[in-house]
């Protein structure tokens, strides 16, 4: 008879003993056999290469001859071999120096003496006109140590009202003499700009394509108004090291900031600096300009334009040596529409034989009913 739980004696032992143990040999000693094959397979099967990294992360400074340089007053009668060459320039440092260009010195050297002033204002009057991304223009506002920083940037646009209304309340003794002397500057330099940008269109292998559409997609809205860039740059740097010390940081923020405003063109006043560095994704390279030469560089609407045969660059004044401040300005152009668009505007507004057929008919019915009524009533 079975006995139930509930039934069980409470001083009943039971019987239990313990399994037999395993043959199989233990895990721990297991494990260590299996590392050793691993370790050993491993240092057979895997070679791991011998990595070189570079000894600097900035990029050396590759120096090259001078680029070509366009002769303006001969524009329009340069010879294939000079254009090709201004074109390979173009190509590849995607820059070029422009001599004979017809701009005054006297009035660059009374701009620069006004924009001076403009660097003057006071810490109060910067501070009002700071750049921020409501106000693209003013003052680039600096986050960092200050013996680092080796120049001073104002960012200008004279299509601007209420900016300009703004930097007049702060800087009211200079601002109108500031805005006169501008603007006759400017007005040479867009339309030197605008002969430049013909002459590249004109001579380009593959036609520049501009479709106002596809711009506003990639780019949006265009300024209305070429942007204007004063430099101050400082002229207490001492040491070699020290000078590529704070210029590398003051180039790897102004990659890092790109290309604030699309434009076709830059054309750089660079007042007698002793280098102009040209920066690209691929490289950075320098040279020495002449004295009174413009340089241009190419804006990253022209590289699209051109499908990619031009080559757009940041370029950069650098005064080496100076003990004294110095004052660069850099012109950022953006290409009225194109003789393309103007054609096919053209072409829109004009009417077709089929459509000329049509008004024909038209205005014969039209003539028909009026008789008609006329000789009913």
């Amino acid at each position: 008879m079975a006995v139930s739980p509930e039934t069980m004696p409470e001083n009943s032992v039971i019987d239990f003993r313990a399994p037999p143990p395993s043959p199989i040999a233990s895990g721990r000693r297991s494990c260590v056999t299996n590392d050793e094959i691993l370790t050993e397979f491993l240092e057979n099967s895997l070679k791991v290469p011998d990595l070189r990294l570079p000894d600097r992360v900035f990029p050396r400074q590759k120096s090259i001859r001078n680029p070509s340089k366009l002769n303006y007053e001969s524009l329009e009668s340069l010879s294939n071999d000079s254009i090709s060459k201004i074109l390979d320039s173009v190509a590849t440092i995607g820059c070029f120096e422009v001599v004979n260009h017809g701009i005054s010195g006297d009035l660059i050297k009374s701009v620069f003496s006004v924009a001076d002033g403009v660097f003057r204002i006071s810490s109060e009057g910067k501070a009002k006109l700071t750049r921020s991304s409501e106000n693209p223009y003013g003052f680039e506002e600096f986050h960092g140590e200050e013996d680092r920083e080796t120049s001073e940037e104002f960012v200008w646009c004279r299509g601007d009202q209420n900016f300009n209304k703004e930097m007049e309340g702060v800087w009211p003794i200079g601002f109108s003499n500031f805005s006169v002397k501008m603007g006759n500057l400017l007005d040479d330099m867009e339309d030197k700009a605008g002969r430049i940008l013909q002459f590249l269109q004109q001579n380009t292998p593959r036609k520049l394509i501009h479709e106002n559409g596809e711009m506003q997609e990639q780019f949006g809205e265009l300024p209305a108004n070429s942007i204007c860039y004063l430099h101050k740059h400082k002229g207490s740097i001492k040491g070699d090291e020290e000078y590529m010390n704070t210029l590398k940081y003051d180039v790897i923020r102004m990659l890092i900031r790109g290309s604030e405003f699309p434009h076709s063109l830059c054309l750089h006043v660079s007042n007698g600096c002793s280098e102009f560095h040209v920066y690209s994704k691929k490289g950075w390279v320098s040279f020495q300009p002449d004295k009174n030469s413009l340089i241009v560089t190419i804006g990253d609407l022209l590289q699209t334009w051109s499908g990619g045969q031009y080559k757009h660059v940041i370029g950069r004044p650098v005064f080496q040596g100076q003990t004294e401040d110095c004052i660069s300005m850099a012109l950022l152009f953006s290409p009225p529409k194109l003789t393309e668009d103007s054609n096919k505007q053209e072409k829109e507004k004009s009417i077709s034989i089929g459509q000329q057929i049509i008004i024909a008919i038209a205005f014969t019915l039209i003539y028909h009913f009026l008789i008609y009524i006329y000789k009913r009533f």
